[in-house]
């Protein structure tokens, strides 16, 4: 049975898969918001084996498959051959990491024109070793995060537990001990940052690894945060 794709809101859907890295089993999202032309903007693109094609197929022409920081990029050359009309576009570096893809443009403040109008986004400052780019779409207040927070509230495997645990980031919503004093380099930045983004109307927060917040997103991400 292959994976589907869930319904959020009015055009919003998310695709959960296994991931597994360094011993920890994570697990990873994938976000589906469907453009204004029917076409789908593809956040952090997944495996598309058992099915998982096909099943992002029905919901409409990929348009845009998006890399959004330095580390989820792993997936990124299977989509590309496999939606071939879709154009490519990457957080600061993922280019240089994905020689073999073509990219239409590397990923800033500025929405392209593809979803101009639709999506809103930032170029999160302080965090050079991730360069992770956050997403704002309006329509259904929704803000998409990668590594800058999690929200692991359980795991039935004991490694993950552990190291989540150790890393501050298991039971919570928030940025890891790791984010915190290993990632981040300029809390100035940073905190600018965090203000540019808390101006955002959002309520729902989507995470990469592990629940989705659908309520108090905005509130929850201006605790998390506090302590920059």
């Amino acid at each position: 049975m292959p994976m589907r794709p869930r319904a959020l809101d009015r055009d919003l859907y998310v695709l959960d898969h296994p991931l597994r890295v360094g011993g920890l089993e994570l697990g990873a999202r994938t976000s589906l918001i469907r453009l204004a032309d029917g076409g789908l903007f593809v956040h952090s693109p997944g495996p598309l084996g058992g099915g998982v094609r096909a099943e992002i197929e029905k919901l409409g022409p990929v348009r845009a498959l998006v890399a959004p920081n330095l580390l989820h990029h792993r997936f990124l050359a299977e989509n590309a051959a496999a939606f071939p009309e879709a154009r490519v576009f990457g957080a600061p570096g993922v280019a240089a990491k994905q020689p073999a893809v073509r990219f239409a443009a590397t990923l800033g403040d500025s929405a392209p024109a593809l979803w101009a109008g639709q999506l809103e986004q930032h170029l999160l400052r302080g965090v050079p070793s991730i360069e992770e780019v956050l997403f704002f779409h309006p329509r259904s207040r929704t803000l998409l995060l990668t590594d800058a927070a999690f929200h692991v509230r359980t795991s039935d495997h004991f490694f993950t537990r552990l190291f989540m645990r150790a890393n501050g980031g298991y039971g919570r919503f928030g940025p890891t001990r790791i984010f915190r004093y290993r990632v981040l380099r300029d809390r100035v930045a940073l905190r600018a940052s965090l203000e540019r983004v808390l101006g955002w109307d959002f309520e729902r927060v989507i995470v990469t690894h592990g629940e989705v917040l659908e309520t108090g997103g905005h509130e929850a991400f201006r605790k998390a945060f506090a302590w920059v």
